[in-house]
């Protein structure tokens, strides 16, 4: 999954695609560098991140989703909310991924009676909030147990069980020691029968682990430690990792993928 934000304010590509056609030509990209869904979002959810009204949001990716559609590429709308999920689905959109889970009960009934895939995160707290102190029992119970609800819930408005996967919501009210804990228990979300989905794209946890080993990165310098995760991601059987550089991103999932497989006909 390769990430278009048409957005000023995202933590790594902030204001780089704000124009419809820069955002178009670069979901375009991505495309032919290998990814096989597009991610467009209209609204930051970085740490800190101040809400967007819909009809800004709205304004923002339809016009993305529906060109990138009509070029032959699959769409997915990021966004928490209902009206612009069904406006993306309007234009094309084949997946809504929702931070929320839906949180909002009407992303629910959008979902159900549109027949897209549906991707469903983990967040404790909301983006302003989310890194102000988060803590839990035990981090990978916890956040299973939660996505587990959610799917059930959606389940029971009618969307097709197989039509969900599950995010554990890397970096979205986690700390440090929370996301590593996250990626070791990955297999545990495997288990539970969904496909997950990982977003370690460039993420702060990323940085600390850098800085620990004496180096200091900004977000967009963290495209080789984001291809470790990649790489644990495809051996713990994550089905899709959601990554800003696509080009590293496949190489590192195809090759992490070929060595498994290797492994297994042992």
């Amino acid at each position: 999954m390769g990430i278009v934000n048409v957005t000023p304010d995202s933590f790594s590509d902030g204001g780089l695609h704000v124009t419809h056609r820069d955002a178009i030509d670069y979901g375009s990209t991505l495309w032919h560098q290998g990814a096989d869904i597009i991610d467009v979002g209209g609204e930051s959810t970085r740490p800190g991140a101040d809400r967007v009204v819909a009809e800004d949001e709205l304004e923002r990716v339809v016009p993305v989703v529906a060109e990138l559609v009509d070029r032959g590429i699959v769409v997915s709308i990021d966004t928490m909310k209902p009206t612009v999920a069904q406006a993306a689905i309007d234009a094309g959109a084949h997946i809504v991924n929702d931070i929320t889970a839906h949180g909002d009960p009407e992303m629910a009934t959008v979902c159900a009676g549109s027949g897209v895939g549906v991707i469903l995160m983990h967040m404790q707290g909301s983006p302003r909030t989310m890194q102000d102190n988060p803590r839990y029992d035990d981090a990978v119970t916890d956040v299973l147990t939660y996505l587990k609800q959610r799917a059930r819930n959606a389940i029971g408005k009618g969307i097709d069980r197989n039509r969900i996967a599950i995010d554990p919501g890397i970096g979205f009210g986690k700390g440090f020691d929370h996301n590593l804990e996250l990626l070791e228990g990955l297999g545990r979300f495997v288990e539970s029968g969904f496909p997950v989905l990982l977003g370690t794209s460039r993420k702060g946890f990323l940085g600390k682990i850098l800085h620990d080993s004496g180096f200091e990165t900004a977000a967009a310098d963290r495209d080789a430690a984001t291809a470790a995760t990649v790489a644990l991601a495809v051996e713990s059987g994550v089905a899709i990792v959601r990554v800003h550089n696509v080009s590293h991103g496949v190489q590192a999932a195809r090759t992490a993928d070929a060595i498994v497989r290797a492994l297994r006909r042992r």
